[in-house]
């Protein structure tokens, strides 16, 4: 018996009955053909790195399983009839398992932490603000050349 990790991608617009359905289906299948699931992790909804379909998310799911060498080809198989399915990839794994993924925070747009840094940075700089006022009176010169040469970009109007 070889020791398997079997990580498939599932559809983001596959319901959460359909998708347990999906899930406990490849796992009765690794039953069926006289193997064993060690491990199921579910990584849930994640960022492709590119868009599959034109579908730029998908619901990650880790297996590790232990069964006999005739399994990945009938798993793969089952992988790849499935259409719930964007990608999958069998592998042999050797040793043991490794420890349990901490679930990672959901992705947050760059757009929305943007303000919540810029509205920090301010409260930071204003104890220095107090100890250096010398240093302050050449900075503001400096910063507001930038200022003006971003603001005309971003008034520019976006091509349809």
């Amino acid at each position: 018996m070889n020791q398997y990790e079997v990580m498939y991608i599932i559809d983001p617009a596959v319901e959460d009955q359909q998708r347990a359905e999906l899930i406990a289906r490849f796992q009765g299948l690794v039953e069926q053909n006289g193997g064993q699931v060690d491990r199921v992790d579910e990584w849930g909804k994640r960022r492709l790195a590119y868009a599959i379909n034109y579908k730029t998310e998908g619901y990650y799911v880790l297996m590790y399983v232990t069964a006999p060498p005739t399994l990945p080809r009938e798993l793969e198989r089952n992988l790849e009839i499935s259409d719930s399915v964007l990608r999958y990839l069998v592998i042999r794994f050797e040793g043991e398992l490794p420890p349990k993924r901490e679930p990672l925070k959901p992705y947050a747009p760059a757009a929305q932490a943007a303000p919540a840094a810029e509205e920090a940075a301010p409260a930071e700089e204003a104890p220095k603000a107090e100890e250096a006022a010398p240093a302050e009176e050449a900075a503001p010169a400096e910063e507001a050349a930038p200022a003006e040469e971003a603001a005309p970009a971003e008034e520019a109007p976006k091509a349809e």
